[in-house]
């Protein structure tokens, strides 16, 4: 047994057999429903974007994104269900997003979550989203196991996570103002790039020559792990507006403040690499499914010695998949919440407890 059955085999030694596992993931503007069953991995899984609904306002408006939970939800657990071949009562355990994220957003599917646990009276667990984002590789044929460092970039989070087990996380570096994702959507914004800005950004950037606009590498003129990326955005803001009118400067512009961005998440996964003492590195979070990144983490990781993770493209923007994962391990060590309906849309990774099966 080798791969990602064999890392579940040794995860879950100690439990009991609880069934499969449907995660709900509702912190942003995602919908995500997903089937996870510890021996035979992720079932099925649907996602339902709202991009469309929020590109009229060149964002995500709260209120809206909680209704269209409201309407999506229940549809999408029913055909996710239909997808495994399960019914309801098939089902072990449920999982939900429970911070952090948008309060309303994630109220409604702790909601659904919650009722649904209750009527099958099945144990449910609210899951913390970025460590379902941290846990997103082990999804993957060949996870990888603790000791591990994990840069988290996804949606208003950049950081960096030392993790010694599964729950046990110790926070490296952290954003100061804008994280990358937000800093990718801002410029978008303000160079006139439709919504979703970040992707888009990236898209022109592919086109642009590269070093005709060098921007700064915030803070990696100095000791420290920490991110600050609002003011790179000032920078492209003046030189967008001193520049617009030259032939590809958009492009060039783009592609500048993409490099900026790559190498500055290059240069601190490096270093807390270096600090923690780790061989392998997680990337996970929507910025992880950048492509430049990807290829630049790959190639240094080859030339350095370490190994680099990352989830499929689907499971780098906000899925029920990980909820699925990360819930179905802490139920199955015996965790789970009390019948109530509650929400943590500020939460400190830091404070999640170790599983203790995990070595």
């Amino acid at each position: 047994m080798t791969g990602r059955a064999a890392y579940f085999t040794v995860q879950t030694r100690k439990i009991a057999k609880s069934g499969p596992v449907l995660g709900v993931e509702t912190s942003c503007d995602e919908t995500g429903v997903a089937v996870f069953c510890p021996e035979r991995g992720l079932v099925a899984h649907t996602l339902y974007s709202q991009i469309r609904m929020h590109a009229d306002y060149g964002g995500v408006v709260p209120e809206l994104a909680s209704r269209d939970h409201v309407r999506k939800l229940l549809p999408l657990i029913r055909e996710t269900l239909a997808k495994a071949g399960m019914t309801t009562r098939d089902l072990g355990g449920v999982a939900y997003t429970a911070g952090p994220g948008l309060v309303g957003a994630l109220l409604v599917g702790a909601a659904c979550a919650r009722a649904l646990a209750w009527a099958l009276e099945i144990p449910a667990i609210g899951v913390h989203h970025m460590e379902g984002h941290l846990l997103a590789p082990l999804l993957e044929a060949d996870p990888p196991p603790p000791p591990f460092v994990a840069l988290l970039v996804s949606g208003g989070h950049s950081m960096l996570v030392e993790v010694s087990a599964i729950g046990k996380y110790r926070l490296l570096g952290d954003t100061l103002d804008d994280a990358a994702g937000e800093a990718f959507d801002k410029t978008a914004k303000l160079m006139g790039l439709p919504y979703p800005g970040g992707p888009a950004l990236a898209k022109l950037a592919e086109s642009g020559t590269p070093n005709k606009f060098r921007f700064s590498r915030p803070m990696t003129d100095r000791p420290g792990l920490d991110f600050s990326f609002s003011g790179l955005k000032t920078q492209v803001l003046l030189a967008y507006q001193q520049h617009a009118d030259e032939t590809n400067a958009k492009a060039d512009i783009a592609r500048g403040f993409e490099d900026a961005i790559v190498e500055t998440l290059l240069i601190k996964c490096r270093r807390a690499l270096e600090q923690s003492g780790a061989t392998r590195l997680v990337i996970a979070g929507g910025v992880g499914a950048n492509r430049k990144l990807r290829a630049q983490l790959a190639d240094v990781a080859q030339r350095e010695g370490f190994r680099v993770y990352f989830p499929r493209l689907e499971f780098c923007t906000d899925n029920g998949a990980m909820i699925a994962l990360a819930g179905a391990l802490r139920l199955q060590a015996g965790q789970h919440d009390d019948a109530v309906i509650k929400v943590a849309p500020r939460w400190n990774l830091e404070s999640l407890t170790a599983l203790a099966h995990t070595r």
